[in-house]
Parts: structure tokens; sequence; C-alpha cells
């Protein structure tokens, strides 16, 4: 009686063990990895692949002791929070200057000495109530 329970369980491990059939259909697959925010010195655009926006582009509420409090997926701001950017500085708007390396320090008090924004928005990248035209 020993060698037919042996063999069960040997046959029991090699079905379980077998490739699950593909089926026809195509299969999909998602992946998603955040890592840590990038280290810019003036914060970082809300979108992929999360540039480092230049001087200007985001206006004081994005900054906490003079350290970026996030956009993006790694936002750690207050809830409902909604601060100005000047999107005159983003790629995705026509800008074509320069643009911080990731890791380098700040030139000036970031958030500070902001003009123009034209913009508010969350800290997800959406604009909010449609508002544009004040800065601080």
């Amino acid at each position: 009686m020993r060698y037919p329970t042996m063999l069960v369980a040997a046959l029991a491990a090699i079905f379980l063990m077998a490739p699950a059939p593909r089926s026809s259909a195509a299969q999909v697959g998602i992946t998603v990895n955040i890592g840590p925010a990038p280290v810019c010195p003036y914060g970082y655009f809300s979108y992929a692949p999360y540039n480092c926006a230049p001087y200007g582009y985001y206006g004081p509420q994005w900054f906490l002791n003079g350290i970026f409090i996030g956009a993006g997926p790694w936002f750690h701001g207050p809830a409902n929070f909604h601060g100005y950017v000047n999107n005159h500085y983003d790629p995705q708007h026509g800008y074509h200057g320069a643009l911080p390396h990731r890791g380098v320090r700040a030139a000036h008090h970031p958030g500070g000495g902001f003009h123009g924004g034209n913009e508010m928005r969350d800290g997800r990248g959406h604009v909010v109530n449609g508002e544009h035209g004040r800065g601080h």
C-alpha cells in the first residue's frame, strides 16, 4: 500500500508542475515600477520620464523649507493641494531651453523669485479648475 500512495503523490506533483495551456487570445502584461523620486534642484515634470524642470517652472507652493514636495507618483503634499506652474518652461508647451541634470544642486533658492505662473495644477499634473493667469 505504500507504493500506490507514493505513485499518486508523484503524479500529483508532476501535474501541478506542468505549464498551464496557452489560450489563442492575446495575453497582456502590465508592470508598474516606481522607484525613488528624481533628485532635481527645482522639481521635476509630472509626466514620464520625469525630467528635471528648470528654475521658474514651479511656484513656491511646491516647496517646503526649500525642498520640493513632489509631483507625479511621488507627491507628498497635503490633500487638495494646488500650486502654480509657469508652463512656458515645459517642453510639452514648446520650451527648448536648458534643463538641469538630476542630482545637481540648486543655484537659487528653490521656489523663491517665482513669477508668471499661468496655470494651477494639482500634484499629479492636472490643471485645477481651469485657473490661469495668477502668479506669485
